[in-house]
């Protein structure tokens, strides 16, 4: 006679795997940062960082001050500094290195970005493709 009352064990849900961290800044693109929200006339949360349509080649990066953490931000912290990521850009950004250049003729921020297929001429614009995640 068979025991029918031993059930049988329920198999464990697999550990979600960890997000990738959609963007990384260098040492010098954190100082900038950190120096900007420091000079602010307003409580400044981190820096908003996404991607709107326009330009010769498609598209461009934006970067503006955040007064508060949306529910739908991508929260990026690194080397002290937090960004904050538009959801819709979360897929163009990922594995992105936001760096900072000053020479005599300007000071930007730079988006090295693996996802970028090609720039325009003048540097304004870029065309992006999605992550292949």
């Amino acid at each position: 006679m068979t025991d029918m009352t031993s059930a049988s064990p329920i198999p464990a849900k697999p550990k979600p795997r960890p997000r990738p961290q959609v963007m990384k800044l260098t040492e010098a693109a954190a100082a900038r940062i950190t120096e900007l929200t420091s000079r602010a006339d307003s409580e400044i949360v981190g820096l908003r960082v996404g991607i709107k349509n326009g330009g010769c080649a498609g598209q461009s990066y934006t970067v503006e001050y955040a007064h508060e953490v949306r529910p739908t931000d991508e929260v990026v912290e690194d080397r002290g500094v937090k960004i904050l990521i538009d959801p819709k850009a979360v897929l163009f950004l990922l594995g992105t290195e936001m760096d900072y250049k000053a020479d005599k003729m300007q000071a930007q921020f730079i988006f090295n970005n693996p996802n970028q297929v090609s720039a325009c001429g003048c540097g304004e614009s870029v065309q992006l493709t999605p992550a292949k995640v």
